[in-house]
């Protein structure tokens, strides 16, 4: 275990003092290309910033409308006929969308319900089996200017309801509703 440690903390300082060694080999300019890669960072920070803001906005309208609990109320019966905890379905919508929000919601699960609990270990695995798909969308293909992303959306949302689905059963093999 201390070699691990001791690997984990030298690892990063190692690998940029050797980018930085064998660019002054190479004679690249580091400081320079530095800027500049700094400076087309933030350029593409400040393009994507209509993007979050209009997905930030579609997401607080959505919860603030009543919608997502109308939702959760609607399929009520449906979840509980499969034994899923409806505590879980905010999770799952949110989670295509904001992998902070989607963050925030497993700590309230967990925090709520426990970590050793099926509602905590669920939350957990959908956490970690699925993805922010709109987020990626967005910001990734607003970055570079895509502007038709359809079949990308639809894939990366029925990787996210294979994944959410996917969690739901193991978790209940391994560890039972």
């Amino acid at each position: 275990m201390e070699a691990v440690s001791t690997i984990s903390i030298w690892l990063m300082p190692c690998l940029i003092g050797f980018v930085l060694i064998y660019a002054t080999f190479k004679k690249v300019a580091t400081y320079e290309e530095f800027v500049e890669g700094g400076k087309e960072g933030f350029s593409i920070a400040v393009s994507i910033i209509p993007y979050l803001v209009g997905m930030l906005v579609a997401i607080t309208v959505f919860r603030a409308s009543g919608a997502m609990g109308f939702l959760i109320s609607s399929i009520q019966p449906f979840l509980t006929a499969i034994g899923v905890p409806s505590e879980i379905v905010p999770l799952a919508l949110i989670r295509p969308i904001s992998g902070t929000g989607a963050l925030a919601m497993t700590s309230d699960l967990i925090g709520t319900h426990g970590a050793d609990s099926f509602i905590g270990r669920l939350a957990s695995t959908m956490q970690g089996s699925t993805d922010t798909t709109l987020y990626i969308l967005t910001v990734y293909f607003g970055a570079v200017g895509i502007k038709k992303m359809g079949d990308a959306l639809k894939v990366g949302l029925l990787a996210d309801l294979v994944g959410i689905i996917s969690a739901i059963i193991v978790v209940t093999l391994v560890f039972g509703s």
